[in-house]
């Protein structure tokens, strides 16, 4: 969020929409954010 600027809520919002877009839930995508972070390079917003 830091990294980004965005605030909680709007990463949320960015969690739900992705999980809609992919048909992964939103948990199951949570959790693999968490553990491949470091290879995932997302730009900034």
């Amino acid at each position: 969020m830091a990294r980004h600027g965005v605030s909680a809520d709007e990463a949320f919002d960015v969690l739900r929409r992705t999980s809609q877009d992919l048909n992964v839930k939103l948990a199951d995508l949570a959790a693999t954010l968490t553990e491949r972070h470091a290879e995932i390079d997302l730009p900034a917003r």
